[in-house]
């Protein structure tokens, strides 16, 4: 029936371009499919995308859209999660570039594993990003939750994600993010995961928000 609506196979599309010359590996998920959620299929095509990034040296490139892990399929979905993010931290070995792009929504098990383990993490504006949806939250916790709860942008506030792009601006920011990390690739230096960086020194390595959007060192940290 989902693909009957959508034309789709899946929740997800994946391939291969190039971003302003830039050659890239890219996953796109697709929310009219299932909410966009995660079964043993998404995660499989999303695991080849990485294999395709680990063998090439690619880039990587995933935009979420996504509830979380698909329910139907019981454990098979939730096995998706490790498999994923195995992957990534095989990609991160290799030293090639992974940008997570989060949608609206982005929630569930997709945030709990691949979507938020980017090396540059970029949210649509008024995205809702987490895992449980903010009413779960409340009525758990039983307290009010503050303005702006689970958003792009209160998730950038808080160090969550590293900047919050409309559209106009994505194929700029990521054509200026590749360059940069091309630009260390042949310097011979492999791309420090944020988890590197913050055992590093308590402050932020890059700063992402620099005049034009450009990605600059911050040696005062």
């Amino acid at each position: 029936q989902a693909e009957s609506k959508t034309q789709l196979e899946d929740a997800v599309v994946t391939g291969f371009g190039d971003v302003n010359a830039q050659p890239v590996t890219v996953a796109v998920m697709d929310f009219r499919f299932m909410g966009g959620s995660m079964g043993s299929v998404v995660g499989e095509k999303i695991g080849r995308a990485i294999r395709d990034s680990i063998e090439t040296r690619r880039p990587l490139i995933i935009v979420s859209q996504s509830g979380g892990a698909r329910m139907q399929e019981s454990i098979l979905s939730l096995m998706q999660m490790a498999k994923t993010s195995a992957l990534l931290g095989k990609l991160r070995k290799r030293g090639v570039p992974f940008i997570s792009i989060l949608t609206h929504p982005t929630t569930g098990g997709v945030t709990a594993s691949f979507a938020m383990l980017g090396d540059l993490i970029l949210a649509e504006p008024r995205a809702l990003i987490g895992f449980a949806g903010p009413r779960v939250i409340q009525q758990t916790i039983n307290a009010e939750l503050p303005e702006g709860f689970q958003t792009a942008e209160f998730l950038e506030q808080h160090g969550q994600v590293d900047r919050v792009v409309g559209r106009h601006e994505l194929r700029r920011i990521l054509s200026q993010s590749l360059r940069f990390f091309t630009v260390e690739r042949r310097a011979g230096q492999r791309p420090v995961h944020r988890d590197e960086a913050e055992e590093a020194s308590p402050g932020p390595r890059l700063l992402r928000r620099a005049g034009g959007g450009d990605v600059v060192h911050d040696d005062s940290a």
